[in-house]
């Protein structure tokens, strides 16, 4: 009686055990270990490449890191003088901003009307597809960059081309009123990304919407305006954030043509051409850092505030 009693004991102790530590992670891995060991590359490059950097760069930012000497913790010292005694910060500011305002919105107008036209059912699209996108393929080279700086110069093609009909051009990339227009048509000619996101958007748009519309009557601006565009506006929005980040990231295209100087005058001064030549060439680490971390907070209000508003533009099927 007494060896069944201890049995029973034993066997409901055993129940109510609860696996160790060991035993989960064991169990974890012989369930998940494969799927870990291929995401493996990625967590590596994620925390060795992206969040460990970023965090160093966080810390650095309340230092005065010179890559010579050791930092030395200064709290807020980089910000303050960021927001009140840093006449350069506004210059780069004003040129981003300007930048993103005409580059982002011409880019996605002329991205959507090729591709409504490659929508129209053209023999060779595949081929006129690619040679499209090949622009955002090279647009942000340094190849490229070098190009257009020869095209835009004072002897380059643009003016050799305006020569021919009795025009003299300016030197558009050494002249303050021009040279940001030269990168705002660099980063329109770079339509490719973009224009293929809406070429598959407009497929999906069905074409019994159309035909109704043209039974009714309605003309093409009219079907346009009242099937195309609101069908459309999901894939607008999602371009529309994507590309003005990339806008707000914009560095190589203002680096060569103007040297690395952000002239003439600072009028290519782009955010991240500042961040660089505080960076590598004053050597200014910490304050490079804190500069960064403004411009990820300005990105990160922007795209806040985009999907705050998309309720009131954007509209989805369900």
């Amino acid at each position: 009686m007494a060896a069944v009693q201890d049995s029973t004991v034993a066997v409901g102790a055993g129940a109510n055990a609860r696996p160790t530590a060991q035993g989960r992670l064991a169990s974890i891995w012989t369930k998940h270990g494969a799927g870990y060991m291929f995401l493996l590359p990625w967590l590596v490059g994620f925390f060795g490449l992206t969040l460990g950097p970023a965090v160093a760069s966080f810390y650095l930012s309340f230092t005065n890191f010179d890559l010579i000497r050791s930092s030395e913790w200064v709290g807020t010292a980089n910000y303050v003088r960021i927001a009140t005694a840093d006449p350069k910060f506004a210059a780069a500011i004003k040129v981003t901003f300007l930048y993103v305002v005409l580059s982002v919105p011409f880019k996605l107008a002329f991205a959507l009307l090729v591709a409504i036209l490659l929508n129209r059912g053209i023999k060779g699209l595949t081929v006129y597809r690619a040679i499209f996108y090949l622009p955002s393929l090279l647009g942000g080279s340094v190849a490229i960059a070098v190009l257009w700086r020869q095209l835009f110069a004072g002897d380059g093609l643009i003016n050799s081309l305006l020569a021919q009909f009795g025009i003299e051009g300016p030197s558009w990339i050494s002249h303050p009123d021009y040279s940001l227009w030269t990168l705002v048509v660099l980063s329109v000619w770079q339509f490719g990304s973009p224009m293929i996101i809406f070429l598959a958007g407009l497929r999906q748009i069905p074409t019994d919407m159309y035909e109704a519309a043209s039974l009714d009557g309605a003309s093409k601006f009219r079907q346009f305006y009242k099937i195309t565009l609101p069908l459309l506006t999901p894939v607008i929005f999602f371009n529309a954030v994507v590309q003005t980040i990339e806008a707000f990231k914009a560095f190589t295209p203002a680096f060569i043509i103007s040297g690395g100087t952000g002239g003439p005058i600072n009028s290519t001064l782009f955010y991240t051409l500042y961040l660089y030549q505080e960076a590598f060439g004053n050597f200014r680490m910490g304050y490079a850092s804190a500069l960064a971390w403004i411009l990820v907070l300005i990105i990160g209000l922007f795209t806040a505030f985009s999907f705050l508003t998309s309720r009131y533009w954007v509209h989805y099927d369900d």
